[in-house]
């Protein structure tokens, strides 16, 4: 048979996860492939999320959940200077507006205090107030000063980044369609681009990797998708809004519907959670703006819905264990990262971590020589000095041609962000490394522009640039 990749290790899946997982990979003397079915890298869950790095006290002691959060937690700090990621370190509220939720509170202190996340604090109402004026029902809060907000988009490309320069390849619009085994072990991954032999295969397919599983002869769990819907508000609204994450107190089924600050300075409310079959319905629905904004005003009552700019909807990967489910599968040589659900963009550098580390129990890791774990630090043209954007355009003309006027995005920002490694090949793909179209106009002034553009560095018609997968095309040649 002839194979048109041979390698050590395939990553199925392109999301903060399976990118962190290759970066990891990454350090050690392996050739890496990561397959992503979408045109574009963290097209799934990664893209519709809080986009919270949580503290790690609501997950319960001893889990998946809770070692990797709280161990992601610290590792952010690091790969914030690393890999140039946009965090801000805000701290969370979790708000009780009754005598009853405030007996949750110090559940959740105990547990926090058990899983080891450091600094939690009971704060009384009106040290409530004092961090988040609008807060107006609040009696009291658990304060988690750890906490923050992180780009989830921007940090699964620099994951996938890292690693393509350290010689991983990343392989977009690919999608795994079957296995072929050897002796019970998994050693061909066919593809609709064609097969690639390897010696090891990691799962890491979000929603679908029950599916994917199941193609490897692993049907040990079941992944049930979970929607949650979510309202973005521009950013004027901040100020009467909050500054920071903050919660209200959990159910069983879910964090609640939060009030929360973005790296970019807008604000958002959301997600309800709600099981659904459909693996691709990511659809919103009257009922569920009813309810993100019932819920919402529970914890800032003044709600300043004439600010909204856009809604959107997301799916969470829900195992029927309960809990991630990581490490080597019954199949030889097929490893699982499954039932990454929240808090899975905080846990993703250690899931990365405990993948590896089964990995290499299975067969012999050597670090490189020479591996360069940093990326080199970029400045939205938007957040530059006045000197600063005089260098850039002086350096390249194309950084004084705006693109997007509501983010003040750049022909030169645009240009480069298809141009680096993994780098765009879609409008939203653009909107997610640069933020055009991603103001208050959603795109209605920047779109066009930014198609033309992609299909001139791209060298395609038109008509043939996506807006995200295959079958978005935009505009259609009139014959």
């Amino acid at each position: 048979m002839n194979f048109f990749r041979e390698t050590d290790v395939v990553v199925i899946g392109g999301g903060i996860v399976g990118t962190a997982i290759l970066r990891e990979l990454s350090r050690y003397d392996l050739r890496c492939i990561l397959v992503e079915k979408e045109p574009d890298v963290a097209s799934g869950t990664t893209k519709a999320n809080s986009a919270v790095l949580h503290a790690g006290f609501d997950a319960p002691t001893g889990s998946w959940k809770q070692k990797t959060n709280v161990r992601g937690n610290v590792l952010y700090h690091q790969l914030q200077e690393e890999l140039d990621l946009d965090i801000k370190w805000t701290g969370s509220l979790v708000v009780a507006t009754n005598a009853e939720e405030e007996q949750k509170l110090q559940v959740l202190m105990e547990r926090g205090n058990a899983n080891g996340v450091p600094g939690l604090q009971i704060l009384t109402k009106a040290e409530v107030l004092e961090k988040e004026p609008n807060l107006t029902t609040a009696s009291a809060a658990l304060w988690a000063p750890t906490a923050g907000v992180i780009w989830p988009f921007g940090c699964a490309v620099a994951f996938a980044q890292c690693a393509v320069q350290n010689g991983a390849e990343v392989i977009r619009d690919c999608a795994v369609t079957g296995f072929v085994k050897e002796d019970g072990a998994v050693t061909v991954v066919n593809t609709t681009k064609g097969a690639i032999q390897t010696k090891v295969v990691i799962n890491a397919a979000g929603v679908y990797a029950e599916e994917i599983a199941k193609l490897a002869g692993d049907d040990s769990f079941v992944i049930t998708p979970r929607k949650g819907e979510y309202i973005l508000f521009d950013k004027t609204a901040a100020s009467s809004m909050v500054y920071g994450v903050v919660f209200p107190c959990p159910s069983e089924k879910s964090k609640g519907i939060l009030v929360c600050t973005t790296t970019h300075g807008n604000t958002f409310i959301g997600p309800n959670a709600n099981e659904q079959i459909s693996k691709e319905d990511t659809s919103v629905t009257p009922d569920g703006m009813d309810e993100i904004i019932a819920g919402a005003r529970k914890l800032v009552p003044n709600l300043p819905m004439g600010a909204c700019i856009t809604v959107f909807a997301g799916l969470r990967a829900v195992s029927d264990t309960g809990d991630f489910i990581l490490g080597a599968s019954r199949i030889p040589g097929f490893f699982n990262a499954a039932g990454i659900q929240s808090p899975g963009i905080a846990a993703a550098p250690a899931i990365a971590e405990v993948v590896v580390e089964a990995l290499g129990k299975e067969m012999l890791l050597r670090k490189k020589a020479a591996w360069n774990g940093r990326l080199p630090k970029k400045t939205a043209f938007n957040r530059m000095t006045a000197s600063e954007k005089q260098k850039a355009i002086q350096k390249n003309p194309l950084y004084g041609r705006v693109i997007c006027r509501c983010e003040t995005v750049t022909e030169g920002e645009i240009v480069d962000a298809i141009h680096e490694p993994v780098g765009a090949c879609t409008v939203d793909g653009i909107k997610r490394r640069t933020r055009a179209g991603m103001g208050r106009c959603q795109g209605g002034f920047c779109g066009p522009r930014v198609t033309q553009i992609l299909a001139r560095e791209l060298d395609i018609p038109v008509e043939k640039v996506l807006k995200e997968r295959q079958g978005s095309e935009l505009y259609f040649k009139k014959f």
